[in-house]
């Protein structure tokens, strides 16, 4: 690849490009729209664990199979999705997620039984699973010029999918019933599904007109590299980092309620703190990206983020009924390491391959290691009847996140990390911004 054809890789395809942001609206519509189902699954269903419960007819072990589906699906779908957007193309893939997002979230709120209920569960995941992992590489692709811009949205849209849904779940519940309150996510893939198909008509426009292209005319592909980042220090950064942020997260949505049931507290005050738990996320969401792309090493503020998850922790366990929302408030400021760690995946690459690599590698094995938090967490719960070990054991979560938040923060291109020399020498020769 020369310097030339790898710039084609920077920019836009040219179905996105023409009129500037005129031929980006639909893919900025698309991108938002979906980012916004990408959590509903997860935070709709959390406050409402007890009564499905009892009508579906399962026990403590099968909620904290429910807590652990969110990072196992996320996890299958960061390992598969780079290797099928080589394949099929990013759009398309991310396509498909959008129907199987639409009708997992439809079809699990008319099912009777548990296992047909966790098997459509996984099926809408694994849809937002594939979205977590192809949004990153799609913003890289089509909106490289303002990565920082495009992360905080996309983000943006992500905690509002994360918050609605847990501040509406128990009173829809009550007005209409759990199934109905489950069901209506369902509406929001669907309205994403119009402007995917128009990305995708565009999109395979563009590389049919391409191919007719001169050799030395036409733009370098930016799907089809395989990166070999086992072998990448940084990437394993992204990875802890990542991973434990998520872990951590999908402990506390699954478990607050129960932390709260517990000290005395109402369903409806979990339902609550849930709620105000995803929606502190927002002003992490609009900050992170700019620290990202401000200052060259971000690492200080991880530290701050990790001095606000131990003192929730400390206040949730030790006075969980006095001043509620504050612990609640420090602990949602934490998860800012989240959008910190996605910006950071287009930040720290130089191409949508690169990026693409990078997101798959880093959130598909940071959430299959995020999988453990909700199930341990409450295994050293029914061990030892108290909620003292499970928050020991999210203390030491904390460490392991800094410790990747430390490598990949460091000012550094995935690309010039390779240690293989075919690879180094097709990439041109920059520096960070």
């Amino acid at each position: 690849m020369t310097a030339d054809t790898a710039r084609h890789d920077l920019t836009p395809p040219r179905s996105a490009r023409g009129g500037g942001w005129r031929g980006r609206l639909v893919v900025l519509i698309a991108i938002v729209v979906f980012a916004l189902s990408l959590r509903t699954a997860v935070t709709s269903i959390a406050p409402l664990l007890t009564r499905i419960s009892e009508e579906v007819g399962f026990g403590s072990s099968i909620i904290g199979v429910i807590g652990m589906l969110p990072t196992l699906m996320f996890g299958a779908a960061g390992v598969l999705a780079p290797a099928l957007g080589r394949r099929f193309g990013i759009e398309q893939v991310t396509l498909v997620a959008v129907i199987l997002t639409g009708v997992g979230i439809a079809s699990r709120s008319l099912v009777h039984d548990v296992w047909p209920f966790l098997a459509l569960s996984c099926l809408a995941l694994f849809g937002m699973g594939i979205g977590n992992i192809l949004i990153p590489p799609l913003v890289k692709r089509y909106f490289s010029d303002r990565i920082a811009l495009l992360s905080t949205v996309y983000i943006t849209f992500v905690q509002l999918g994360t918050a609605i849904p847990a501040a509406v779940a128990v009173p829809v519940a009550d007005a209409a019933g759990w199934r109905a309150s489950l069901a209506m996510w369902a509406l929001v893939p669907l309205a994403a599904l119009l402007p995917w198909v128009w990305v995708v008509r565009e999109r395979l426009r563009t590389v049919r007109t391409e191919a007719t292209l001169p050799d030395d005319a036409r733009p370098a592909s930016e799907t089809a590299v395989r990166l070999p980042l086992w072998r990448v220090p940084m990437a394993w950064g992204l990875t802890l980092m990542f991973g434990m942020t998520s872990l951590m997260t999908y402990s506390i949505f699954t478990w607050l309620p129960s932390i709260l049931s517990d000290a005395g507290g109402s369903e409806s005050l979990g339902g609550a703190m849930v709620a105000l738990f995803s929606a502190v996320g927002f002003a992490g969401t609009l900050v992170a990206p700019v620290l990202c792309t401000k200052f060259a090493n971000p690492f200080p503020f991880a530290l701050l983020f990790a001095a606000s998850w131990l003192i929730g922790f400390a206040g949730l366990l030790w006075v969980p009924l006095s001043v509620t929302w504050l612990w609640v408030i420090l602990i949602g400021v934490g998860p800012t390491t989240f959008p910190m760690a996605l910006t950071l995946i287009n930040l720290r690459t130089r191409t949508s391959a690169g990026s693409a690599a990078l997101s798959g590698f880093g959130q598909g094995i940071g959430y299959l290691l995020a999988c453990a938090g909700p199930i341990l967490f409450g295994v050293l719960h029914d061990t030892t009847d108290s909620w003292a070990l499970p928050f020991a054991f999210l203390t030491a979560t904390v460490g392991v996140m800094l410790a990747g938040a430390w490598v990949i923060c460091r000012p550094r291109f995935l690309e010039d990390q390779l240690s293989s020399p075919a690879v180094r020498q097709s990439l041109p020769n920059a520096t960070p911004r």
